[in-house]
């Protein structure tokens, strides 16, 4: 039987952030590497890894071309399927479809919004689901099942590292221009008002400790991850990488979108197979 697949995506975890993080299991999978995403938010970069698609390298002196189709032909090694090559993917681009036609169950769960299952990310997955909670990774595991004589693929979205990134007990920084411009919506209606200046915005401290919550959260999904390990089946293969990263006031920004700025776009990615 070919092997399960379980793919995770921390959203908007910077690269910086995971290396930061103690991430203990995690790192049992392989090396840590720097990676660049396709986009720079959400809902483009999973239809990219929704594809077949990882973050890249960024490659020198190689044709684009050759770059996809070497993606394409790497599920090959991972999952053990001698005829999981590029013509597989033809034309639908779609993993769900290529696994799904090589017996796989295939199941999303997912905790952004943008990725609804009214979207055409929820193609070909006989079951999709938007957590009702944002930072619900810890349901996700107790929902997670392999049983039969299927393999499965499950494609999980996780919320815990998007913004704001609130785990329990979690304080909420203050950043002036961010609640200010709440506050002038909420008293005219229209946003009207003094704009803030750039360095009311960017408060470095309270950037710096919405930072450190982003690697705390890692850590956290980290000890969940811990126990979707011990759920998983010995020939279970796991990729685990971000979407996209995030700004914390480098270059006059904040967040992720539209951006470019190269901390938007360096991730992390990490695979191999479930460590004994």
């Amino acid at each position: 039987m070919p092997r399960n697949l379980v793919v995770m995506i921390l959203d908007s975890c910077r690269y910086d952030s995971f290396i930061r993080a103690k991430a203990k299991n995690f790192r049992r999978l392989g090396e840590v590497e720097q990676r660049w995403s396709y986009a720079s938010w959400t809902a483009p970069s999973h239809y990219s890894y929704l594809m077949g698609l990882v973050p890249h390298r960024s490659p020198q002196h190689v044709y684009a071309s050759e770059v996809y189709k070497k993606d394409f032909s790497s599920w090959v090694d991972r999952l053990d399927i001698p005829d999981l090559g590029f013509n597989k993917f033809i034309p639908q681009l779609s993993l769900a479809k290529v696994l799904s036609d090589h017996g796989y169950i295939c199941r999303a769960k997912v905790s952004m919004p943008v990725l609804n299952g009214f979207t055409l990310l929820n193609k070909f997955f006989a079951d999709y689901k938007l957590m009702s909670n944002h930072n619900d990774f810890a349901g996700m595991v107790k929902e997670i099942e392999f049983t039969g004589d299927k393999p499965y693929f499950y494609f999980l979205n996780l919320g815990e590292t998007h913004y704001p990134y609130m785990l329990d007990g979690s304080k909420m920084p203050h950043i002036s221009g961010v609640h200010g411009a709440v506050k002038q919506l909420a008293a005219s209606g229209d946003g009207g008002g003094r704009i803030a200046k750039e360095d009311e915005f960017f408060d470095s401290d309270a950037l710096r400790e919405l930072h450190e919550q982003q690697i705390r959260c890692v850590d956290y999904v980290d000890e969940v991850f811990g126990t979707l390990i011990d759920k998983a089946p010995p020939d279970t293969y796991f990729v685990v990488m971000a979407d996209h990263g995030e700004a914390f006031g480098e270059g006059g920004y904040f967040g992720h979108g539209p951006v470019m700025h190269e901390k938007v776009f360096e991730v992390p990615f990490v695979e191999g197979l479930r460590p004994s």
